[in-house]
């Protein structure tokens, strides 16, 4: 019996998948679980449908994020902060500043998204990694400078 599977089942497939499975599986478990439908003519076009939205809504997310990507990169973050001889801050920039810095450049990003391990404790220029949706990455360029 064929089946669309309609959530993942472990060591049958992923959703959207057509399966064929032994009816007594299917009518037991899996329909009255609804874990699946059959594959009838009707089911089956409503999944090509629906795969057809996903594709282009994955397709605009994507052109979206990558506009973003462009503008992230274009912005240039400069900070101003106290720093010893040797090139070391009196106390540091994070991803908080960081947000900060981008929201005024009136650009909107989800603050957790920006990749930043630990924060920056020295002077110069730093490559901060920003992840975006649809799997893009954009790098931002962080500068600091030492205030007079």
């Amino acid at each position: 019996m064929e089946i669309i599977l309609t959530e993942s089942v472990d060591g049958l497939g992923e959703i959207g998948e057509i399966v064929n499975v032994k009816p007594g599986y299917a009518r037991n478990y899996l329909l009255p679980k609804k874990l699946a439908v059959r594959a009838d003519k009707s089911n089956v076009k409503q999944l090509e449908h629906q795969k057809r939205q996903l594709e282009r809504k994955a397709l605009k997310v994507a052109k979206t994020a990558e506009a973003l990507k462009t503008r992230l990169e274009a912005l240039k973050c400069q900070f101003e902060l106290r720093a010893g001889e040797e090139g070391k801050l009196f106390g540091s920039v994070t991803s908080a500043d960081i947000f900060a810095k981008i929201s005024e450049a009136e650009i909107e990003i989800d603050r957790k998204k920006i990749q930043l391990d630990e924060p920056i404790k020295t002077l110069g220029e730093h490559k901060v990694s920003i992840k975006l949706p649809a799997s893009v990455v954009a790098e931002l360029s962080v500068e600091v400078v030492a205030a007079e």
